[in-house]
């Protein structure tokens, strides 16, 4: 399991990578989500696909594409390099990663 901790703005926002799950929680909600339960941005995901501009299921399709992405890679530790580098792009402030039984370390 790692956990890795950005700042957006003012709020906190929490990733949680479990094998090849990815869960997310921001600093107002009390449980994580999996990638359906979260808010995504049309303009981001069309910015990151434009093959999507217009489609009525753009949702659907960023879900999937997100999924695939995760379950083509091997490690956690390759997962968190993606998450953090593609959330970097839109503005998130790479903080904390903590790796299970070890103390939280700063994202350089």
């Amino acid at each position: 399991m790692i956990g890795l901790i950005f700042s957006f703005g003012t709020e906190l926002v929490e990733v949680r990578i479990e094998g090849k799950k990815v869960y997310f929680r921001n600093s107002n909600l009390q449980q994580f989500a999996t990638i359906e339960g979260i808010k995504l941005s049309e303009a981001g995901a069309i910015r990151e696909f434009p093959d999507l501009k217009g489609n009525k299921e753009w949702r659907k399709i960023v879900i999937e594409r997100f999924k695939e992405k995760i379950k083509a890679m091997k490690t956690e530790e390759e997962i968190s390099k993606y998450i953090i580098n593609d959330l970097k792009k839109y503005g998130y402030v790479p903080m904390y990663k903590k790796r299970k039984g070890f103390r939280p370390e700063k994202i350089k």
